[in-house]
């Protein structure tokens, strides 16, 4: 007799356990875009100074996107972006005057989320962040020079 009911309020216990948790008066938080993103895969971006190569900084960018779009197509799409960006940072050097180190984070993204509207069409990027900075080796400031960068000639 004493077996039943214990294993009777072991029963009761164990159902109202869920329905404690479900009720326990926290409102809950209204749902994020958990997930809704693409990382590049690491990019090295030339740094130019006085028309001369100085460094090259490794960068890791993501691109968010919006909660309507489909994740999985866009991160099949990454050479698509990560394309872009090595076109982006090639055309434009993102070198910041002084420091051989870092790129001009805000001019990359700015660049590279209109190039990424332009691949994924509009109301599927949000933004575009540059999550990290990594330089190939230690530069220092050149030091100024009196004679004017070399031309080079194209043919």
């Amino acid at each position: 007799m004493f077996r039943r009911a214990l294993i009777a309020a072991a029963v009761l216990l164990t159902a109202a356990q869920p329905a404690a948790a479900a009720g326990g008066g926290k409102k809950e938080a209204a749902p994020k875009d958990v997930g809704q993103y693409v990382d590049l895969a690491p990019v090295g971006l030339p740094i130019v100074a006085e028309g001369q190569l100085v460094n090259y900084v490794f960068v890791y960018v993501r691109i968010n996107l919006t909660g309507g779009a489909n994740t999985s197509h866009w991160r099949a799409r990454e050479p698509f972006f990560r394309d872009a960006l090595v076109r982006v940072g090639h055309r434009t050097p993102f070198t910041l005057k002084g420091d051989y180190q870092k790129i001009d984070a805000a001019r990359l993204s700015a660049s590279l989320m209109r190039d990424a509207v332009a691949i994924a069409g509009p109301g599927v990027v949000k933004s575009v962040v540059v999550t990290s900075q990594a330089p190939r080796h230690r530069a220092k400031v050149p030091r100024p020079s009196s004679t004017p960068p070399k031309a080079v000639l194209t043919t």
